[in-house]
């Protein structure tokens, strides 16, 4: 019988003979933590040796190392399995004992080089719900390339240049093969670190130069066509901005929260695509019914109006969300044990 909580470190599944922390956003005191991918609000600063063990695929592990993250060594245990979530290169979910499935962050659409999910069939499910909203539905990947180098061929004719932007770590090394036909490519030196890192696992990521090396050898102009992909975090820090002003280049931006109309304008880009790591809204219904649990929690995102359509629809669904009260006392929403049984 696995005890499902979640506390102000984060979710964590228990039973009598063990306790794992699940992406925790800091250190707990626990026999296990996993984590399942290396974007950093995943990861969480290791301050001491407290004997956890590690659980988490060798990719995460190298990035986050990279990423300035200390876990030391990782550890195999026979009651985990490791399954592929089709999120970012290494992430993984977690099937506990074979009873128990938690998501992580999750996809199950093919993407250039990325995989669907694999999804088990458990007792338990423990499912984000990021886009857990009905108004979140993604097009085809295909669909959104293909409007993609339209407008770029459109801003080629022209003489204009282009930029992409996506999450440094993830949609850029998606962005980057996807659009290599494109000369000259550019791609901002932070996502050249994380696509060096891709190489090294197999992924292809070439025909292009770094940012600063086309600056240094005058390659970029006004005048005449090229592509930069660059981080998305560039429409808040001035970086985009600079580029349009000095280029005169366009942008394009890539997130699934581009279903609404208003995300490109709160962002200052001039298109954004819909273009997601994480299940829109009925790949999630996909992944549920494919994973046929008898027990269904909800975190991140829409949790809790997500919990509650699934109920709606038949399934025994709670979020797990933690709640801070007004006096300053903690206190959590879902505290429930669950076993073998249907409660």
């Amino acid at each position: 019988m696995f005890h499902v909580s979640v506390d102000n470190y984060g979710i964590t599944v228990g039973n009598k003979n063990k306790t794992i922390y699940l992406d925790p956003n800091k250190q707990p005191n626990s026999d296990f933590i996993f984590i399942s991918h290396a974007h950093t609000d995943h990861l969480y600063k290791s301050v001491k040796e407290n004997g956890n063990k590690i659980i988490t695929s060798k990719i995460t592990h190298k990035i986050a190392t990279h990423r300035g993250y200390k876990y030391g060594s990782t550890c195999e245990e026979h009651d985990f399995k490791l399954l592929d979530s089709g999120h970012i290169l290494g992430s993984n979910g977690l099937l506990i004992e074979d009873e128990l499935y938690y998501t992580g962050d999750i996809s199950i659409r093919k993407r250039a080089f990325m995989n669907p999910a694999i999804i088990p069939r458990a007792k338990t499910l423990i499912i984000e719900s990021t886009f857990g909203h009905p108004d979140y539905v993604f097009p085809k990947f295909e669909s959104t390339i293909h409007k993609a180098n339209l407008i770029i061929s459109e801003m080629y004719h022209q003489g204009i240049p282009v930029i992409l932007l996506g999450y440094t770590l993830g949609k850029a090394q998606i962005l980057t093969n996807v659009f290599r036909h494109w000369k000259p490519l550019i791609v901002h030196d932070s996502i050249d670190e994380m696509n060096r890192l891709y190489s090294e696992f197999g992924i292809r990521m070439d025909n292009y130069i770094t940012f600063s090396e086309a600056e240094k050898n005058n390659m970029l102009s006004s005048h005449r066509p090229w592509l930069l992909i660059a981080p998305i975090a560039s429409c808040k820090n001035g970086f985009l901005h600079y580029i349009k002003k000095k280029y005169g280049a366009l942008s394009i931006g890539f997130s699934g929260w581009a279903v609404k109309p208003y995300y490109k304008y709160a962002l200052g880009l001039d298109h954004c695509l819909p273009l997601s790591d994480h299940c829109d809204y009925n790949d999630l219904i996909s992944v549920i019914k494919k994973c046929n649990p008898e027990k269904v929690y909800t975190f991140h995102g829409f949790a809790e109006g997500f919990a509650q359509n699934l109920r709606l629809i038949g399934f025994d669904a709670d979020p797990l969300v933690y709640v801070r009260s007004k006096k300053g006392k903690t206190s959590v929403k879902i505290d429930t044990f669950i076993g073998k049984s249907k409660s």
